[in-house]
Order: structure tokens, then C-alpha cells, then sequence
């Protein structure tokens, strides 16, 4: 079977077990789910979606997702929207009407402003992260081949090819930003656009002389946002007959003016304030905000609110070439690995969640967490609150070396665990910087499994679950884009 066909089937085996056609209201995915907005929630069929040998788990928020993996997902996604576009849709309207009055109210029982809020925000910057990714790891290459002395006839296009999208984030920002607040792209593209203009240079606001680039991503958000507000008020007075005309050329003038006399300014400020903040921090508080930051990035990311955090990150990589605070979070995945590999110990009679694991590790190993989170450590409780504590002594470490002055960071964000080396760079030498990295993993993987082989188990869980199962003898199957978890058990309190 061709990669194509294994796609389509893995799509076409879902959608029968979400309702089918008629019940998908929207299509997305990230790095490694599947979103979909469902029109009756009823209708999924838990239980035989998570028994699909390419389904790692799912979780449900604002959209049912599925869990497919990095790579898979990506590939899953098209095939499962074209068949949901080629399938008859119902007469009547009397299902979509009680689907979308479902709907309604489990978004008005489980959904707060602030985290609708933080989805806008997040909508806006995923779509970044594989060109965030990819020139990323060519300006690492680039490093190395300078520091090495190695082909400097190629070095300089590699500078362009990883600096170019960078150069320009400010415009796909504000592109991503107006088409989220249901504005006119372009139009919003168009006035984030004067901020990287180098023309910019000439014009004094504030008593300063701009510079290209000032206010980064966050004034080209803030400049988007007041564009497509812009454009609403047109679009309600502007007669039809001079929409075209006068709407779009009063929103770049209105909004642009407004970006260069005011917001460059008050957008660079907030932006040097979060960089000087974020260096004083671990300068001077590092292994405790390391400790902070690393134990909790697990609860964070189960609400929905580490999507704040990709501004930030963003903000830090525009001014410095690299995030200081992602290989600090990124050591609760490897509090993750090590409670799992603890679990494993601890429940030798356990076949199915042994099996699960051992399916699940290389890609906990590579920053892939939700197979382990959603189908070990969450279940199982306390082993999720000892994974926290793996992370914490990870980010503590991490952050320990940032406070004596050595910076570890990403110049992307997204990957963690292995898959973040090929992206870290610091202040300090490539070696050091991949040792200090190095180090905080298996801290995290060591403290991970000690707390969890010694504090995650009370003596009722073991009871409950060092028994034997019948999935001894079943093998896990894996899916194209990595291991595959099999059903977890039930939740048990901590």
C-alpha cells in the first residue's frame, strides 16, 4: 500500500467513528492532532476510535481531537477533509440545526474568553512554526559550518535561506492575525508590512527615529487587529458603490499611521521589557524559575494555557536568534519519559500498559508526550504529578546554567526532547550548550523515575493494576507517524 493509501485509509477509517460527514463541522490539526468540530458529540464512537492501530489517544476541549502524531497528521488531514467534501450532506435541516444548538451550549459550559482568546492567539503562530522549524535548523548548520571553517562560498545563502522568513515574520503575522479576527488577509499583511519596511528609518516618533523591524511580532498583532477593526467600520458606512476604493485605503492609512506614530513605539518597549525580563529572570532567579517553569508545563499545556506562551517565544527568537525558555519547558517531557519507564517497572504483571510504553518512549524520547500522558501517567494519576516533578528538577538544572551565565535556547519553537538538538544555540560554545541541554534530559528522566517508582503507586493503585492482562500476547501497532497507544484505563484518583 502507497503512503497516499494508507493515509486515506487511516481518514476513512475515522470518519465513520465521529459520525461521519454530516456530523464534521470544521477540519484543522497542529503538530499532532486531528481538530475537529463536531456538529452532536453523541455520535463519536470513543472506544473504537482509540482501538484504530493509527490513533495514539484523543482529548477533547473546544474541537474533538484526535491524536495522530507529527508527520502523520499533516498527511491524515487532507485525505479526511476531501472525504468529508465528497459526501452527501442530508436534506434536511433539522440535524444541523440540533447539532449546532449542541454544540452552542457545550462551548458556553466549557469555554471561558481568556482561553478563546489564547486558541486566537495560538491560530495565528502554529501555522509559523514548520518555517520556524526549518530555518531554524539551517541556521544551526550554518553555525557549525562557520565555526568550522567549512565551505564558506555556501555559508552565506544558508545565512539568507535562514534569516529571510525571519526577516519578514512580522508580515505572515500580521496575514495569519487578520484572517483570525475575520478580516481581510492581505489587508492586514499590508500594514504589518510597514514595520519590517526599512523606509521606517527616516520617520521620528516619540522623540526616537524608528528603526526597520521595531515592535516585532507583537506590533504587527497589534497593527493587524486595529486593521480589521478598520475595515469592519468601512465595510458598515462606506457606500457599496466606493467599497472597493475607500475600504481598503482607509484601512492601511488609518491603521498604518497609528503603527508608525504609535504602536512601533509602544510594541518595541513591551518587547525589549519581556526580553530584559526574561534574561533577568534566569540570570537571577534561574534554577528556581527553571523549577517553576519545568513543573508546570504539563498542567499548563492540559488547560490550553501554554498557547500564551508562543508570543513570547516568538518575541524572544525575533530579538535574540533564540528562546531561552523552551529547553527549560521541554524538560517535562523528560519527566514524562522517566515516570513511564518507572511505571514499567512497577507494573511487571501489566501487559497492556507495559506494551503501551515500550510503543510509546521513542516518541516521548523525541518530544511526542500525549501517547505516555493520555495513555499512562494521566490515567494513572499520581505517576502524572511525579512526571511534573521530573520536569521541575530538569528545568531547575537548566535553569541553574542560565543564572552562572551560560544561555541555553532554541532558535525554533516546537520540537522538544531529541528532536530540540539540532536547533539550540546559546551564548557559550555549540558543545557546551548541547552538554548543558544534555544534562537537564536526564535529570528529568532520573528524578522522573525515582519519584515515580518510589512515590507514584499507593498501595491500593498497585492492587488495581499489577495484574495480569489479557493484552499480554497482543502487539502494539505503529502508526506511520509513530508509536501507537492502546486504551487507556480508567481514570484513578490521586
Amino acid at each position: 500500500m502507497s503512503t497516499d493509501d494508507k493515509n486515506r485509509a487511516i481518514a476513512a477509517a475515522i470518519l465513520p467513528l465521529v459520525g461521519g460527514a454530516e456530523n464534521i463541522d470544521s477540519v484543522a490539526h497542529c503538530m499532532t492532532r486531528l481538530r475537529l468540530g463536531l456538529r452532536d458529540r453523541s455520535l463519536v464512537q470513543d472506544e473504537a476510535l482509540k482501538a484504530l492501530p493509527s490513533v495514539m489517544g484523543v482529548v477533547e476541549d473546544d474541537t474533538y481531537q484526535i491524536v495522530l502524531g507529527p508527520g502523520t497528521v499533516a498527511r491524515v488531514t487532507p485525505e479526511f477533509e476531501a472525504l468529508v467534501a465528497a459526501a452527501p450532506r442530508p436534506s434536511a435541516d433539522g440535524l444541523a440545526a440540533q447539532g449546532a444548538a449542541i454544540k452552542a451550549a457545550r462551548k458556553a459550559r466549557n469555554q471561558t474568553p481568556f482561553k478563546l482568546f489564547l486558541r486566537k492567539i495560538a491560530n495565528i503562530f502554529v501555522p509559523l512554526i514548520p518555517a520556524l522549524i526549518g530555518c531554524g535548523i539551517i541556521a544551526g548548520l550554518n553555525g557549525l559550518l562557520i565555526n568550522l571553517g567549512w565551505l564558506p562560498g555556501v555559508t552565506p545563502a544558508l545565512a539568507a535561506m535562514a534569516s529571510g522568513f525571519m526577516a519578514l515574520i512580522a508580515v505572515f503575522v500580521g496575514f495569519n492575525t487578520a484572517k483570525e479576527f475575520g478580516g481581510t488577509p492581505i489587508l492586514g499583511g499590508a500594514v504589518a508590512a510597514i514595520i519590517v519596511f526599512p523606509g521606517v528609518a527616516k520617520i521620528d516618533a516619540f522623540g526616537q527615529t524608528l528603526s526597520p523591524g521595531q515592535g516585532g511580532v507583537l506590533g504587527a498583532l497589534g497593527a493587524a487587529v486595529l486593521a480589521v477593526y478598520v475595515e469592519k467600520w468601512c465595510r458598515r458606512w462606506v457606500p457599496e458603490s466606493l467599497d472597493v476604493l475607500v475600504t481598503p485605503t482607509l484601512t492601511v492609512l488609518v491603521s498604518g499611521l497609528v503603527t508608525i506614530f504609535g504602536l512601533m513605539f509602544v510594541a518595541g518597549e513591551i518587547s525589549t521589557a519581556i526580553g530584559d525580563f526574561a534574561n533577568w529572570l534566569l540570570a537571577n532567579a534561574g534554577a528556581g524559575a527553571g523549577l517553576v517553569l519545568g513543573g508546570l508545563f504539563l498542567p499548563l499545556v492540559m488547560l490550553g494555557l501554554h498557547q500564551a506562551l508562543i508570543p513570547i517565544h516568538t518575541t524572544l527568537i525575533e530579538q535574540q536568534g533564540f528562546t531561552v525558555l523552551l529547553p527549560i519547558l521541554a524538560m517535562a517531557g523528560a519527566g514524562q519519559v522517566g515516570a513511564a519507564v518507572a511505571v514499567y517497572f512497577k507494573l511487571p504483571r501489566n501487559g497492556s500498559i507495559r506494551r503501551t510504553i515500550k510503543s510509546a518512549l521513542p516518541a516521548g524520547f523525541l518530544g511526542v508526550g500525549e501517547p505516555l500522558i493520555y495513555g499512562v501517567s494521566l490515567p494513572l494519576g499520581r505517576p502524572f504529578v511525579t512526571a511534573c516533578v521530573g520536569g521541575a528538577f530538569g528545568g531547575g538544572f537548566v535553569g541553574l546554567f542560565n543564572m552562572l551565565g551560560d544561555k541555553v535556547g532554541s532558535t525554533a519553537i516546537g520540537p522538544s526532547g531529541w528532536a530540540l538538538f539540532p536547533l539550540l544555540d546559546g551564548n557559550k560554545g555549540l558543545g557546551e550548550t548541547i552538554a548543558i541541554y544534555a544534562g537537564g534530559l536526564l535529570v528529568g528522566y532520573a528524578v522522573g523515575f525515582v519519584a515515580t517508582y518510589f512515590w507514584g503507586f499507593s498501595r491500593e493503585l498497585l492492587e488495581e493494576f499489577d495484574v495480569e492482562t489479557e493484552a499480554e500476547a497482543v502487539e502494539v501497532p505503529v502508526a506511520a507517524g509513530g508509536p501507537v497507544a492502546p486504551e487507556a484505563p480508567e481514570p484513578v484518583r490521586v
